[in-house]
């Protein structure tokens, strides 16, 4: 075992103790649930059925995930092939006219692994935000309201997979520290019955708040709904009430009825002064498209004839988001989501695309005349171009920070382990870490996303590595200390005039992943790994020399040997990022125990990863700098880690 490389700073501050976290309260729903008449069906099918249809499914049919770059892993993949889980995902979620918000993946390869007590309790994150039981998936109208910031989500109040969907409610001072409050809203009408769905919140000029979400009728057709804070003295928003008018929009003619799901958070239009929302939906062809509608009164609605945007092939597209970004380098801010179209503003349209569960983005221009919006770059138009992140990371969400005077986006981040596992533990997802969301004014044809800047506020002891020569083929373990919630900021320098020779085209999703060697890559950071390497997450950068002489890079993220276990879906993510030239190679990386988020170059390319080590877990968990190139030397100019402290996200203290 090579000794670990010490640090030649060491420095930070104790961490505050904090009292043991209670459970969630009670919340009491009588006098809220329909009538026996009324009742909700089930989603979810009885166990021994659900079973029995998994493994029947099981012997019919094996295929490989793909993930990231959108292609299947390379054939004779060794690494693939000595641990790589099997999935098929049976819906729950698509029956009910909504994605599959339950992926309830049958994962084979020798059978359920044993997980252990120790093991489950370890895998909960310790700042990012989940409740304290139970399933969640979309993060719902997010607002800074009196003092607070609000966060609403999908939530299953009756167990750890997909079903019973209400609105969970959390609040924070700092968009870190988070603490929960009753649930927000429930499916108690006709309109909303079969769930109370995605939404977005629209603060008005004179400091009004309305909600606009969809419902699942008790027939299951998707129809828009308002709701209002029932106290808006209430900083913390804890009553809801829905509107008389309900359902406020219903699926237009030839639009499906399960189709028509997600309002955005409303902008004002500056040519009628009137306000508009966007719905997403899809066509008979498999258009994937956004329906504009005219509201003065948030009750009364328009539906435009012009469409926001359509993608051929793109299927439906639901958790549409669109909200401007300033083009000013010297800005560095973001919008308001009604800030008005012209010179030095560009508007960004994203949407989740039901097909295969990534987020897509186009960066344009709005025309508030016709309610149309084009791309700057129609070959990589919305769901065929650019993703917010190239891993684990759906239905995303953004909204306009007054006080910071910035644009916060959350993504909902699955799991990708067995639903076995996530009832054995009582929970699955969380939140992404919030991240600020700019125009890259560098390239001017991408978005920059980076941690808030709250999260330093949970640095602990911080320690700094500067100049270390990383050979081609080695790996060089540093002294870190517990490696569970880790802040990484890591800066890399190739060797200058590195490798003429050409070589083929590279594919994160295609490749062995980190053990897969090239004259010029993979290097870069080994995280949540055990002393003898046998469980780890590689974050790596992979250039490329082309025929052309020029250069491309590469970043991903491998998980194939994050765990010993067999019951999970294990990828290489990733996708090519731009760097510019005189620039250094740049990583940032968030570690908290079963996630990894990385962002490259500043934010310009951005992977997420579930893992479920069974070794590199508590105190033997470590960090390592590699290089597997074969021809290249690597500096790691500077790594500086800084070990995180907890949230401690526990219920609002009402006692205080």
């Amino acid at each position: 075992m090579i000794p670990a490389v010490p640090a030649i700073v060491d420095g930070g501050f104790h961490a505050a103790q904090s009292a043991k976290t209670p459970l969630l309260p009670e919340t009491n729903l009588k006098g809220r649930r329909p009538p026996a008449r009324q009742k909700r069906p089930s989603t979810v099918l009885p166990a021994i059925a659900w079973t029995v249809l998994l493994l029947a499914l099981a012997g019919l049919v094996v295929y490989r995930q793909r993930h990231g770059d959108g292609q299947a892993a390379a054939p004779g993949d060794q690494v693939a092939a000595a641990g790589r889980a099997v999935e098929m995902a049976a819906s729950r979620g698509v029956v009910q006219g909504v994605s599959e918000k339950s992926t309830a993946p049958a994962l084979l390869g020798g059978g359920a692994y044993d997980w252990t007590n120790a093991m489950l309790a370890w895998q909960r994150t310790a700042f990012h935000f989940q409740p304290q039981k139970n399933w969640m998936n979309d993060p719902n109208g997010p607002l800074y309201y009196k003092g607070w910031y609000h966060l609403f989500y999908q939530w299953n109040p009756d167990g750890a997979v997909w079903g019973n969907i209400t609105w969970g409610h959390a609040v924070s001072r700092d968009l870190v520290h988070w603490l929960h409050l009753p649930l927000a809203m429930v499916p108690d009408h006709w309109y909303d019955i079969n769930g109370v769905w995605t939404g977005s919140a629209t603060q008005l000029p004179d400091g009004r708040i309305v909600m606009l979400y969809t419902g699942s009728t008790e027939d299951g057709v998707q129809v828009q709904l308002l709701a209002e804070p029932a106290d808006p003295s209430d900083p913390l928003l804890r009553r809801w009430a829905k509107s008389e008018a309900n359902p406020v929009v219903v699926p237009p003619p030839g639009v499906g009825l399960t189709d028509f799901r997600d309002p955005t958070t409303a902008w004002l239009n500056p040519a009628d002064k009137a306000w508009r929302i966007t719905i997403g939906s899809k066509n008979q062809e498999h258009a994937g498209l956004a329906l504009v509608y005219r509201t003065e009164d948030f009750v009364h609605y328009d539906l435009l004839p012009t469409l926001l945007h359509v993608v051929q092939g793109t299927g439906m597209w639901e958790c549409v988001d669109f909200y401007p970004v300033s083009a000013d380098p010297a800005a560095g801010v973001g919008l308001d989501t009604s800030a008005a179209p012209g010179p030095g503003v560009k508007h960004v349209l994203k949407t989740s695309l039901d097909d295969d569960r990534n987020d897509y983005y186009g960066i344009g221009t709005y025309d508030p005349a016709t309610d149309r919006w084009a791309p700057d770059d129609a070959a990589i138009d919305v769901g065929i171009g650019l993703r917010y992140d190239y891993g684990k990371f759906y239905a995303s969400k953004t909204f306009y920070d007054p006080v910071g005077r910035r644009r916060v986006l959350w993504g909902w981040i699955g799991e990708s382990d067995s639903e076995r596992a996530d009832v054995l533990k009582g929970w699955a997802s969380l939140q992404s870490f919030p991240r600020t969301v700019l125009l890259d004014t560098k390239t001017g044809s991408n978005l920059l996303q980076w941690p808030v800047v709250e999260v330093e506020n949970l640095r602990m002891r911080g320690k700094r590595f500067d100049g270390l020569d990383l050979q081609p083929g080695s790996v060089v373990p540093l002294d870190v200390g517990r490696a569970t919630q880790l802040d990484i900021e890591a800066v890399f320098q190739v060797q200058a005039g590195a490798a003429a020779g050409a070589e083929a085209p590279y594919n994160c999703s295609a490749s062995a992943g980190a053990a897969g060697r090239g004259l010029l890559g993979p290097f870069g950071l080994l995280v949540l790994a055990d002393d003898g390497l046998s469980e780890q997450t590689a974050v790596y950068f992979y250039l490329v020399r082309g025929a052309d002489g020029k250069l491309s890079t590469h970043f991903c993220q491998d998980a194939f040997r994050s765990s010993k276990a067999n019951d999970l879906v294990k990828a290489v993510y990733g996708s090519s990022v731009p760097v510019l030239d005189g620039e250094d190679l740049s990583v940032r990386i968030l570690v908290d125990h079963s996630i990894v988020e990385s962002f490259a170059q500043g934010g310009r390319t951005c992977i997420t990863s579930r893992v479920y080590p069974t070794k590199a877990i508590y105190d033997s968990a470590r960090v390592f700098l590699f290089n597997n190139a074969t021809n290249v030397n690597v500096t790691a100019k500077s790594i500086k880690i800084w070990e995180l402290n907890s949230a401690y996200i526990r219920p609002y203290p009402y006692s205080s």
